[in-house]
């Protein structure tokens, strides 16, 4: 079941693939749907990723397909039953993602929550919800993310060996690290020879999203 925004998101786009073959722009999709933020339109998208009712095609931005149309939008949508042909991918579409402070890439700093939102190039994010951070730190520059980084960090709470994720410490402490479980530790590792690995209990570690992508200013 779709919520009415999913809903309304779905129809609004397949409306305008059909229309002109190509997807809506994210601030078209906020204006339809009356929404704040284009994060807001950017949630609503991964929603209906997760549940298969649209496609993003990697590497392409304001590339959308929808894949399958909600039982209640058949009727009104007959047309909609034949797969949206592949639209052209105007670049330099732009998502805003939330910025949540500053974060250690080298000794664990807090995590501080903000409102501000970082404009991001959709091309950079792939599926799922994302947050930014910006880096504080040399640890991690022999990965090429140097101090004053954004780093594009997908949410999720689970990592695999060799990840860079963002992990939480103690509920109160986050760090930008490459992550390995031992045993039933976890270490955390530098990407700088100055700095050594750290290890905690698995118990003490919460993984808060893996790095997706970096965004430096100049």
């Amino acid at each position: 079941m779709l919520t009415k925004k999913q809903h309304e998101l779905i129809c609004f786009i397949a409306d305008r693939l059909n229309e002109s073959g190509v997807s809506p722009s994210f601030e078209e999709m906020k204006e339809a749907l009356d929404l704040k933020s284009k994060s807001g339109v950017h949630r609503l998208i991964s929603a209906l990723e997760e549940r298969g009712f649209l496609r993003r095609l990697p590497n392409r931005a304001r590339a959308l397909e929808v894949v399958k149309m909600p039982e209640r939008a058949e009727v009104k949508r007959s047309a909609a039953a034949a797969p949206a042909r592949t639209p052209p991918a105007p670049a330099n579409d732009v998502i805003e993602i939330p910025l949540h402070g500053r974060i250690a890439a080298g000794m664990p700093i807090e995590a501080l929550e903000g409102a501000t939102m970082l404009p991001v190039p959709a091309a950079l994010l792939g599926a799922g919800d994302h947050y930014a951070l910006e880096v504080s730190g040399d640890s991690m520059v022999e990965k090429g993310i140097l101090d004053g980084d954004y780093a594009l960090i997908r949410r999720t709470e689970t990592a695999r060996d060799g990840d860079i994720v963002v992990a939480l410490i103690d509920d109160n402490e986050a760090t930008l690290k490459t992550f390995y479980r031992e045993g039933t530790m976890i270490r955390l590792d530098p990407a700088n020879r100055s700095y050594d690995p750290q290890r905690y209990d698995s118990r003490n570690v919460r993984v808060q999203g893996k790095l997706a992508g970096l965004l430096r200013r100049y």
